[in-house]
Parts: C-alpha cells; sequence; structure tokens
C-alpha cells in the first residue's frame, strides 16, 4: 500500500469514528448540562467544596468562580513543583526553579500544556498524577462550562442567569470527561502503553553508557491530556514516545479523543438552543476548515522534491517511521487546530509550508474543531461577527439566533478577537527586539523566526506545543509565556461571559423574512470566510516573515 493511500485511508476511518460518536455524545452532554438532579458523588464534591449546586449565577458571579477556581489551581500545582523535592514518590527529582514552576503552573491552569522541560527528568509521580494530570481534567470542564454559559445566553431570554459554575464544573468531569478516560486509558493500554508507578530502570548497553527509563501512570495522563485538549507529555518525545503512543492504532485513537469532544459540542449547542441545523452550519464550518487543513498538510509534506524526498516517499524528517508521513501530517493538523498541542513528530521538521499550516491553524483562534468548550465558544464568536458583517452589507440590523447583536455585543466580539493577537504579535516584536531571548533561537533567518512566533503563538491560544528548536527553558521564555497563557486563557472568557449575560437578558426577536438564515450552506460559507480575512489580515505579515519566506526559498 502507497503512503498516499494509507494516509487517506486513516483519515477515512477517523472521520467514520467522530461521525458515530457525534449523535450520542453530543445528546449526552446537552442532558448532563440541562439536567437539575444531582449524583450522590457530585453531591459529597459540593459539600466538601462549600457550594450550592442550585443557585444560577449571573455572568460576573460565574466569572469570579472561574477565576477563583483557577487562581487556586495555579498556587497549588506552583507550591506542588516547589516542594518536590520533599515530597515521596519523587524519583530523586529535585524541586522545580520558580520561573519554570510558574510557567507550568501557568500552563497547566491555562489548558495549554506548554512544557519548558523534560518530563523524564523532572518530574515524579507525585507531580504528574496529583497536579498535571488533576489540571488536565479541570481545566477542560473549566472550557467546557464557559461554553454551556454563552450557550444558555443564546437559549435564555429577559434573564441573566448563566447556570452554576461550580455544577457545571463537576458534571463536566464527573459524567463526561472521567467515563471516556477510564475507557481510554483501557484501550490505551491494550495497545501497549504503559500503566505503573514504577521507579527509574537502567536499560542496556548503549556506547558505553546505559539509557534509563522512567515508569509512570502514562496511559491514564495520555488520554485526558488528549481528550481535555491538553497535550502535556509525560515524556520530553510526548506522543512520538512508544509508552504513550506504541502503534498506528494507538496514534489513530489519539487522534480520534482529541477531536471528540469539540466536534461534539456542536450538537449539544444545537439541542440546547432548540434548532439542531444551527449546530449542524456550525460543524459544517468547523469540519470544512479541518479537512481543507489536513488535505493541504498532506500534499505539502508528500510532495517534496529533491533526492531525500524521493527516497523516503516524502518529508520524513522528524516523523516516526511507525506512523509515517500520512499519520503524523493528520495528527498535526488535528493538534494545532485543536488547543491540545500533542505531537507526533516535529513540527520545526516539516517543510516551509507544513510548518506554516500548524501555525495558522493557531492563529485561527482554535476554533476548527478548537479545544474542549473554547473550539465552541471562539467559533461562536465569530458567528456573531460573520453576522454583523453581513448586517452591514444589507442594511439590516444583525441578529443572530433571535438576538439583536447590537454596539454592547460587537464590543464584547471585537474585544475578544483582539486579544490573542495582541500577545503573539507583542511578545513576538519584543523578543525579536532583545538580544537575550533571540540566543535561545537554534536557527537564524527565517526558520529562527518561526521559532520565536510559534513559540508566542501556541502559547497565548493555549496549544502547547513547540517548533523544538527553541530553548524555552530560560526566566524570559519561562515568564513571558506564562504570562501569554494566563492572558490569552482568561482575558476571553472575561468578554464571552459578558457576552453570554448580555445575550441572555434580551427579549428574542421574532424571526422576519429579512432574517439572515444562519443553518443555510450559504452562512457557514461566509463564516468560513469572515475567519479566513480576519486571521489573514492579522498574522500575514508575520507569516509572510516567517514560513512563507521559508516555504519560497526551498
Amino acid at each position: 500500500m502507497s503512503p498516499v493511500l494509507a494516509g487517506v485511508l486513516q483519515l477515512l476511518a477517523l472521520i467514520v469514528a467522530l461521525g458515530l460518536s457525534y449523535r450520542p455524545l453530543g445528546d449526552h452532554m446537552a442532558r448532563v448540562y440541562s439536567s437539575d438532579k444531582h449524583l450522590r458523588v457530585e453531591k459529597w464534591i459540593y459539600k466538601g467544596i462549600g457550594a450550592n449546586p442550585s443557585v444560577e449565577m449571573r455572568w460576573p458571579a460565574y466569572l469570579r468562580g472561574v477565576l477563583a477556581f483557577s487562581a487556586v489551581g495555579v498556587l497549588f500545582l506552583y507550591l506542588l513543583q516547589r516542594v518536590q523535592g520533599a515530597l515521596p514518590g519523587s524519583l530523586g527529582f529535585v524541586s522545580i526553579d520558580p520561573d519554570q514552576a510558574f510557567n507550568t503552573a501557568a500552563s497547566f491552569v491555562a489548558n495549554t500544556n506548554w512544557q519548558s522541560y523534560y518530563g523524564e527528568q523532572a518530574m515524579g509521580h507525585v507531580v504528574q498524577t496529583g497536579g498535571l494530570a488533576v489540571q488536565n481534567f479541570v481545566s477542560a470542564a473549566v472550557g467546557i462550562a464557559v461554553a454551556v454559559a454563552l450557550v444558555r445566553g443564546f437559549a435564555r431570554s429577559r434573564t441573566g442567569e448563566l447556570g452554576n459554575f461550580w455544577a457545571d464544573l463537576v458534571r463536566g468531569v464527573v459524567r463526561i470527561l472521567l467515563p471516556i478516560s477510564v475507557v481510554g486509558a483501557l484501550v490505551l493500554v491494550a495497545c501497549g502503553a504503559i500503566q505503573n508507578f514504577a521507579g527509574i530502570h537502567e536499560v542496556g548497553q548503549f556506547l558505553g553508557g546505559s539509557q534509563q527509563w522512567n515508569g509512570g501512570a502514562v496511559a491514564s495522563q495520555e488520554v485526558i491530556k488528549e481528550l481535555g485538549t491538553n497535550g502535556g507529555g509525560y515524556f520530553n518525545a510526548n506522543s512520538a514516545h512508544p509508552f504513550e503512543n506504541p502503534d498506528p492504532l494507538s496514534n489513530l485513537f489519539e487522534i480520534y479523543l482529541i477531536l471528540l469532544i469539540p466536534f461534539a459540542l456542536t450538537r449539544t449547542f444545537g439541542r440546547m438552543v432548540g434548532s439542531l441545523r444551527q449546530g449542524y452550519a456550525i460543524l459544517g464550518t468547523m469540519a470544512a476548515i479541518w479537512l481543507v487543513f489536513t488535505g493541504l498538510m498532506l500534499w505539502t509534506e508528500f510532495a517534496g522534491r529533491g533526492p531525500a524526498f524521493e527516497l523516503a516517499g516524502g518529508a520524513m524528517e522528524g516523523k516516526e517511521t511507525r506512523f509515517g508521513i500520512g499519520a503524523s501530517a493528520i495528527f498535526s493538523v488535528a493538534t494545532t487546530l485543536t488547543s491540545t498541542g500533542a505531537v507526533n513528530s516535529f513540527h520545526s521538521s516539516y517543510t516551509g509550508f507544513g510548518g506554516g499550516i500548524t501555525m495558522l491553524g493557531m492563529q485561527l483562534g482554535e476554533i476548527a474543531p478548537g479545544g474542549v468548550g473554547s473550539g465552541l465558544y471562539g467559533m461562536l464568536i465569530m458567528a456573531i461577527i460573520a453576522v454583523f458583517i453581513a448586517g452591514l452589507m444589507v442594511g439590516r440590523t444583525p441578529e443572530y439566533l433571535g438576538k439583536k447583536i447590537g454596539t454592547r455585543q460587537i464590543k464584547f466580539a471585537a474585544c475578544y478577537i483582539l486579544v490573542t493577537p495582541a500577545l503573539v504579535l507583542g511578545f513576538t516584536a519584543v523578543a525579536m527586539a532583545l538580544d537575550t531571548p533571540s540566543h535561545s533561537m537554534t536557527n537564524s533567518g527565517a526558520h529562527g523566526f518561526s521559532e520565536i512566533l510559534y513559540a508566542y503563538t501556541s502559547g497565548a491560544n493555549n496549544n502547547g506545543s513547540a517548533f523544538a528548536g527553541l530553548n524555552a527553558d530560560t526566566q524570559w521564555f519561562n515568564t513571558t509565556l506564562g504570562i501569554a497563557m494566563l492572558l490569552g486563557r482568561f482575558l476571553p472568557m472575561v468578554f464571552v461571559l459578558a457576552l453570554a449575560g448580555s445575550l441572555a437578558e434580551q427579549t428574542p426577536v421574532p424571526e422576519t423574512a429579512g432574517t439572515l438564515r444562519t443553518e443555510k450552506p450559504l452562512f457557514t460559507g461566509l463564516l468560513v470566510g469572515t475567519i479566513l480575512i480576519v486571521a489573514g489580515l492579522t498574522y500575514f505579515p508575520a507569516l509572510a516573515l516567517g514560513p512563507l519566506a521559508e516555504g519560497l526559498a526551498a
């Protein structure tokens, strides 16, 4: 079988698996967030944290819950790393330095999982399981909760109440993430991923030295790493490591986990607003962008010219031979179009255009299908922008799902889409202007610039993948990337929840003959165009200096 055909068949199998899961999971999540009943274990949790799950919250109270919970998470994870050397199960590793501890705490709480350390050489069992794995669950649940709050803003009227953050958080973990993770971990163990609390083993002799391997609860962390669109790996090689991702079957399963919830949430959205066709329109937009990006990545990685490309059957540099080009290309697009950041190959080794595709996927705003929760609310923000543009074109007051998009709503949406580019381009410009950050670049020229641009694109968009040529374990990058990750995660949530509150207060507008039909393919096309234009106008000059210049020079 040719490598190209193998890649296409894997893509088709992935589409079928996602299609079979779409309806049951989407409907289940809609029931979870619409129910007024609480499981016994959930009641125990509410009692333990002192929360009343039946009290409805307006958007400022909901936001305070999100920020307070996340702030406690950052502090706890930071302190856990700082005292690691005194903890049992630390595998002999010392405590983490302050700047790296801050970066890691910010990264995992912000659902970014950027790693400026070697996992198998820095983190013991307690930090990995009691700190990092826990944040993989709760940071994903926070993202879903904020998305559900925005959906309630569209679905409700004449009230500013958006639900209860604590109830949404607990239900997301207990009823959605944990059950799927248990089953998924068993699948990964069956494929060959390790799951233990073993220590460090010396294996064999290699050129006069020995290889040391860590044990760990890898399968259970791997599954939530992908399912929750987190991305932080137990090992430095991430999902290219055979302990995390043993074979082509586990690789396809991990891609499936990455895309599962973000796509299914579009059906949850349709259920909760009372129109499945609206959900299908959002799904169609996400799927169109994802398929086009995947097709482009397969083409650019298979179509390289030169003897090395021809002998290898494509651009094999930086890719695992057990996966090949097709599976690596599909994985790279899935992980950068969501906020996952896991890698089974090294994006710095992709062709110039291939590296640009991974970068542009993040710069779209992580919305196709995006992160768990964040992909849906980001896409809904872009839908509001598209409706506003359509209203300007035809001279009508813009409406979406029966809600008027007025000055207040469009200001919130505009602030949302400006936050991340400001962080990415601002930090990149400062880093390139100073001497110290540029010393971390392994390469010069266009590729070196791409390393810096990719790092801040990944951090501010809460992706977490790296271009693999940048030494990010410095005080400058640990600090600035930590700040970018926190601001890139929580500032947009402020505008999302404020928007949700303003929508929930409105009285629904009756549909008329002049109402824009946002469930039609025409609107899907408008939405895709809006996304590409906004991202293109924002990032094209920076991309022209980096991956485009490198690709054209190849």
